[in-house]
């Protein structure tokens, strides 16, 4: 059956479908050798190329819950002597996107697809996902830091900051943190420009999404909520 081509560029590289009509208009997509135009439909006898290489018909969708490792990286490549989080999956993963990202010296849940709509739903500003971290300090917070992190925001280069922040332990070294954006390691730089170092971080729950005991290292198919 014939689909949008905009619609199929979307799911297929985890764009809206806004930026896929921004790829046909700047001549970046070919249908069958010829440059693609706005409105078409395909079908799986066309053969859509993007930046040279060919954007395959999925058959199917599949959604990973995976519990990253402190000190694997989100991309496909090794950095340095750094392991790439595909290395936990086996080789038929491997061609699935990840949502969103954990910095390397992060661990938890990470969602990985091959469903480029599910994939912006999750992770666009437009659409709220409430996700929830376990993060230690090296020091104790102070009362004032932790209303004014939590009550007015942190001002940062590329904006306020503002966190929920549950106590877990006497200490006030450990803390839940809930959060509805996801700026790059925002939790780290928040704490940070008050003068704390954020010793561990460990996201628990994305959305509907949660670890449920999964352990570190280990992967699990769901289904899309």
């Amino acid at each position: 059956m014939p689909v949008r081509l905009n619609k199929f560029l979307a799911e297929s590289l985890g764009i809206s479908r806004r930026e896929a009509d921004d790829l046909i208009a700047a001549g970046k997509v070919l249908v069958d050798e010829k440059p693609a135009v706005l409105g078409a439909r395909i079908d799986k006898s066309n053969k859509v190329c993007y930046n040279g290489s060919i954007v395959p018909f999925l058959e199917g969708y599949t959604y990973l819950v995976l519990n990253k490792p402190a000190g694997y990286v989100c991309s496909r490549k090794r950095q340095g002597d750094f392991p790439t989080l595909y290395e936990l999956l086996p080789e038929k993963y491997h061609e699935l996107k990840t949502v969103g990202r954990l910095d390397r010296d992060s661990s938890g849940l990470i969602l990985l697809t091959n469903d480029g709509d599910f994939a912006f739903k999750m992770t666009h500003p437009k659409f709220t996902k409430v996700k929830i971290y376990e993060v230690e300090l090296d020091q104790t917070l102070q009362p004032l830091h932790q209303q004014m992190i939590a009550d007015f925001g942190i001002d940062l280069p590329d904006g306020r900051s503002r966190l929920g922040l549950e106590k877990m332990d006497d200490q006030r070294k450990k803390w839940r943190v809930m959060m509805t954006e996801g700026r790059n390691r925002q939790i780290r730089r928040t704490f940070g420009a008050l003068g704390y170092t954020v010793v561990s971080l460990h996201r628990t729950d994305f959305g509907p999404y949660r670890l449920d005991g999964l352990k570190s290292g280990d992967f699990t198919e769901v289904q899309k909520v």
